[in-house]
């Protein structure tokens, strides 16, 4: 500890800025293993103190082991293991009261069980250990040798080791209590999620919007009916998303949910999807076929683009909503059915009953309880928790370290009309997330839709020369984040020199010192 030229430190300085630095060593981490060796290796460089040794009982099994150790192998840590009572160790934590050997070679009670010490050293190292008190009562032990040539005022040792298993002890019941408290938050979080999902399952629905809200306040008050819904909004909302929250929060939920989306199926087939049909009914019906509606017994059927189905079909559907029976294609056998109906549509079902397109008793029949869900250019606050939520689900997929979105594609992102909506905005993130290559998606990783003149142009009213300096501004933060303030490090990263990165960040006002980590407090001199 001295440095050439000067006087050698006192004994109590060293004590000071051993304890200094435990003390800071104990609150720097709840790693318990890595900051207990932390304490031992203080012990050992500023105290001399070797074979430094932290024990503890193990209350399922009584015994006392090593828990961790400086300048043991891990076999010899292995071998110490005690019972109360055994050996200097268990007499120490049994009585609560330090020893001092000053030969342990002398000592009855020294059983060198770890086998760490040779014959020959025996004569002449002395050994100190102390209890680790928790409430009155002894948890464990820690000890330490004091080798041939080191001061033996173990009395001293004892006081100082004393004060150290103390500051241990804090740090056992601190990581105890917050160990037992998160246990106690988790098995709440689970408590708390399982009930949850009991009362309501959003699934995939996200947004905090008011609109977003009436949705959800709709969905649980028809969920538990037999109501048929009507969920009505454009393409790419999310239609059978808010379909599958109904069932999954109805009495049905345990049955099946089968969807089946009109407009994907040419009108020859689509009947025989609805209804099944029997064998050689029509040209190619090998054999009979269930549909949709015997498929969902007990369940849940949703039928998208209700608008798109054909007279014929529509009243078939509609004899099923009101006598819950069928008859397959080409078929005479009577079918009953327990089924719930939930219906989508894009359509303004309204003109098509003014133009006879759509039957009148149907849409009566299906317009019990309808949903609107709104489009994403009415609930643009939604537009960014979404984006975030898919830029979680897309890099998780692929394998990606993108974290979030920055301002500038964030305005972009704001200022589009989203005419393909939640969909849309789904596919434009996970292409940003597939063309990103750091943590940040950037403007220039959206696709020209939204990059178009009049999103330009609305941008804040700014040109070329100020979109580069806000992309120069970001990516300068961004290194300045990444590497807390290390101009050196920053310039690597954006493979520029540091000379310029310095004269970029006078010019946009980017402080350093902003990004920078607190040095840790000096020790005392």
């Amino acid at each position: 500890m001295s440095v050439p030229g000067t006087k050698p430190e006192s004994r109590q300085y060293r004590e000071l800025h051993c304890l200094y630095e435990i003390d800071r060593a104990l609150t720097s981490t709840l790693d318990q293993h890595r900051t207990l060796e932390r304490v031992l290796k203080i012990l050992a460089d500023e105290m001399g103190m070797r074979r430094g040794t932290i024990t503890l009982l193990d209350p399922r099994t009584g015994e006392l082991r090593i828990e961790v150790a400086h300048g043991l192998t891990a076999k010899e840590r292995k071998r110490g293991r005690y019972k109360i009572g055994e050996g200097v160790t268990g007499r120490v934590v049994q009585t609560g009261e330090p020893m001092a050997v000053p030969r342990i070679g002398d000592e009855p009670l020294f059983l060198n069980r770890t086998g760490a010490r040779s014959e020959v050293e025996k004569g002449d190292i002395a050994f100190v250990c102390v209890p680790i008190l928790l409430r009155g009562r002894a948890v464990g032990a820690l000890s330490a040798d004091r080798l041939p040539g080191a001061s033996r005022d173990l009395q001293v040792d004892v006081r100082l080791l004393t004060l150290v298993a103390s500051s241990i002890a804090r740090h056992i019941d601190l990581r105890a209590t917050l160990e037992e408290e998160k246990d106690r938050l988790v098995s709440e979080n689970i408590q708390l999620r399982a009930e949850l999902t009991e009362r309501f399952d959003m699934g995939r629905l996200v947004g905090r919007s008011g609109a977003m809200k009436e949705v959800y306040r709709l969905i649980l008050q028809v969920a538990g009916a037999k109501t048929t819904v009507l969920i009505r909004g454009e393409s790419g909302t999310g239609k059978e998303l808010v379909a599958r929250a109904i069932h999954h929060n109805s009495p049905r939920k345990e049955g099946p949910f089968i969807a089946i989306h009109s407009a994907a199926l040419p009108e020859t087939l689509l009947e025989s999807e609805i209804f099944g049909h029997e064998r050689g009914a029509f040209t190619g019906a090998i054999a009979r076929k269930a549909g949709r509606f015997e498929l969902a017994e007990g369940g849940t059927l949703f039928l998208d683009e209700i608008g798109e189905l054909s007279p014929a079909t529509q009243a078939k559907l509609l004899r099923v909503i009101q006598f819950k029976e069928f008859e397959r294609v080409g078929g005479n056998e009577t079918i009953r059915c327990d089924v719930r109906v939930i219906a989508a549509t894009n359509r303004d079902l309204e003109t098509a009953l003014a133009k006879g397109l759509f039957r009148e008793d149907l849409f009566y029949r299906l317009n019990v309880f309808p949903i609107y869900l709104p489009p994403l250019r009415e609930r643009k606050t939604d537009i960014l928790l979404l984006a975030d939520h898919f830029v979680e689900i897309y890099s998780r997929e692929n394998r990606k370290k993108v974290k979030r979105i920055s301002t500038p594609a964030i305005d972009l992102l704001m200022m589009y009309h989203w005419p393909g909506n939640v969909r849309e905005l789904e596919n434009v993130i996970e292409r940003a997330v597939l063309l990103c290559e750091g943590e940040v998606i950037q403007a220039l990783h959206l696709p020209p839709t939204l990059q178009s003149a009049e999103s330009s142009r609305t941008l804040m009213g700014i040109g070329l020369n100020e979109s580069v300096a806000n992309l120069e501004r970001e990516m300068i933060v961004d290194a300045l984040k990444k590497t807390r303030g290390n101009m050196a490090a920053a310039a690597r990263l954006l493979a520029a020199t540091e000379r310029i990165l310095r004269y970029k960040a006078r010019k946009y006002g980017i402080r350093r010192q902003t990004f920078r980590v607190p040095a840790p407090p000096r020790a005392p001199s």
